[in-house]
């Protein structure tokens, strides 16, 4: 019988964490962790350590959290810990070649695309804007580029008509120690076959920008909704209000309308909605008016946070809400 794997893994945010814990209860052995330095967050600004130092810090795994790799301080540190091989899960930092080609079987990354599409930061939310209808995980064997490595290993998974960003994610991350440990195991049996990748087939999936997520009413409904359900739970879709934000968690598409795209109307059933550019609603399904609470879009309705002349295009609407 072989001698377990001595893997180092690195990875940062809650997207990680089911792959390290499968890697922790797989038959291998964890060495070493890799994740980014802890962070202020919330209101109070206090430090916020990532998930993945929490996990490896409760099953007692030695952990480095570097502001950079460079400079022969990832050699280092990897150095010390002699991994076979080191696997890498929404890290966050780059890996430089020096550190890329220490572990005996080299680097390999969890990402959430099939890969070609999708290379970055943001698979998951740039997969449902553009209204894809499946997705899923790749397993590439890492190289100096951005998701250029060869594809080991692929998974598909279906995208719901209605899952949002925050849905899929979870699916995701589960689905990616799924493929990491089945990859593991045929990489162990010598069955794995890289490929290249198909250069003619790339797309690309920048970080976003919390301005992305403000709703431009001109749009169709269709890639309104998609805008939604992308930015659900982060950083959610919002138009400007006198007082602030309106977010809006959730919506759906209903039926024709000939009002000027950004009004707010009321459909058949005595929801909120708004027209938009194709000529369409967007029914507001769930919003958080500025200050409250997320609520159903017929409570901010019934509640005044949506009433007569309230419109959403930055202009008074003095008909109020109508169809």
């Amino acid at each position: 019988m072989e001698p377990p794997l001595r893997i180092v893994f690195a990875g940062t945010p809650e997207f990680a964490v089911p792959s390290l814990r499968a890697l922790i209860e797989g038959p291998d052995s964890v060495v070493g962790v890799l994740t980014q330095p802890d962070r202020p967050a919330g209101r109070g600004r206090h430090l916020q350590s990532p998930p993945v130092k929490t996990v490896a810090e409760e099953a007692g795994i030695p952990l480095a959290q570097p502001t950079s790799l460079g400079g022969g301080s990832g050699k280092a540190i990897l150095s010390g810990w002699a991994p076979d091989l080191m696997v890498v899960a929404a890290y966050g930092l780059l890996l430089p070649h020096e550190v890329l080609e220490l572990p005996r079987l080299g680097c390999i990354n969890v990402h959430a695309s099939l890969l070609p599409a999708y290379r970055g930061a943001a698979p998951i939310q740039w997969a449902i804007l553009d209204g894809r209808r499946d997705t899923g995980i790749t397993i590439m064997q890492m190289e100096p580029g951005m998701d250029t490595g060869p594809i080991l290993l692929q998974r598909v998974r279906g995208i719901g008509e209605r899952e949002t960003g925050g849905e899929l994610h979870d699916a995701l991350a589960a689905l990616g120690a799924q493929a990491l440990t089945e990859a593991i195991g045929c990489l162990r049996a010598g069955t794995l076959e890289a490929r290249r990748q198909d250069p003619g087939q790339v797309t690309y999936a920048p970080k976003i920008d919390k301005a992305e997520a403000e709703l431009d009413w001109t749009r169709s409904a269709v890639e309104l909704v998609n805008r939604l359900r992308a930015f659900n739970p982060w950083p959610v879709a919002f138009v400007r209000l006198a007082g602030g934000p309106l977010r809006i968690w959730r919506g759906r598409v209903d039926g024709a309308t000939d009002r000027p795209p950004g009004t707010l109307v009321q459909d058949g059933d005595g929801e909120p909605a708004v027209a938009c550019g194709d000529g369409r609603l967007l029914v507001l399904q769930e919003v958080q008016p500025p200050g409250r609470n997320r609520m159903s879009g017929r409570d901010a309705l019934h509640g005044g946070y949506l009433g007569p002349g309230a419109a959403l295009d930055g202009a008074d609407d003095p008909s109020g809400p109508t169809r």
